[in-house]
């Protein structure tokens, strides 16, 4: 009786230390099979890829393609400004693809000395000390004061539909304006450099930033204004008054 106890208990014990062997096998072959030499960033704007790699990649062993596959996983990122989500995908045992998933900003506004990014329903999601590389200042808002996280509080809200439209619109023509100034009557006005755009109201607007597609190039260093204000599909001439 106690020789069939001790055998049972010896089976046991080898089973054990047998399934041990195995699961440290396969766990140095994946961990060092799959550490990752190769990364490619795709969707990042406001920070470089060398930036996303540090965030993502913890060195040493754990740099490993299937780990950090599970990790990231559309996973949110609520410490790192102006990012909403990134994703791992596993290109090879040797290389990953990392994408980044950044919050939808439509301008800012400066205030108290910081800028603050909207989104386009006008809700602020985030505030930096620097001004983040084509996102357009935007001016002309009315407001006292601003809560992170809230919408922007302005008299005449669908002010931010107006926003969202030309910005749309000056990404499809690729342009990006230093800043927009929006009037309480409705017109809009660019900054690009020291060149000011007359767009006028939302008559004609696509049309407009299409013209001005072409004609930017052209004011490149020039000082003055561009007057857009009333170009319609009959307009044979556009005038630009420079300053002196």
């Amino acid at each position: 009786m106690k020789e069939s106890t001790f055998s049972r208990k010896k089976f046991i014990a080898v089973s054990i230390t047998f399934f041990l062997l195995i699961a440290f096998a396969a766990g140095y072959y994946v961990l060092s099979s799959y550490h990752v030499r190769t990364v490619t960033v795709e969707g990042n704007a406001h920070y470089t890829d060398e930036q996303i790699k540090e965030m993502i990649l913890p060195g040493g062993i754990w740099d490993n393609s299937i780990l950090l596959s599970v990790k990231y996983s559309k996973k949110k990122m609520r410490d790192i400004p102006f990012v909403e989500a990134m994703d791992v995908e596993v290109v090879s045992k040797n290389e990953i693809c990392i994408r980044v998933y950044e919050k939808k900003l439509a301008g800012c506004v400066r205030y108290l000395g910081s800028y603050l990014y909207f989104d386009r329903e006008g809700i602020v999601v985030e505030t930096s000390q620097e001004l983040t590389e084509g996102v357009p200042v935007i001016k002309g808002l009315s407001f006292d004061h601003i809560v992170m996280h809230e919408k922007i509080p302005v008299e005449q809200e669908t002010i931010f539909g107006e926003i969202l439209k030309v910005t749309q619109l000056l990404a499809k023509y690729e342009l990006g304006a230093d800043e927009i100034y929006f009037k309480a009557n409705g017109e809009v006005t660019l900054l690009f450099g020291q060149a000011r755009i007359l767009l006028g109201t939302d008559e004609n607007i696509d049309e407009k930033v299409e013209q001005l597609a072409y004609i930017l190039p052209n004011l490149e260093g020039r000082v003055g204004t561009l007057h857009l204000e009333n170009y319609n599909e009959t307009t044979t001439k556009i005038n630009f008054e420079p300053e002196s």
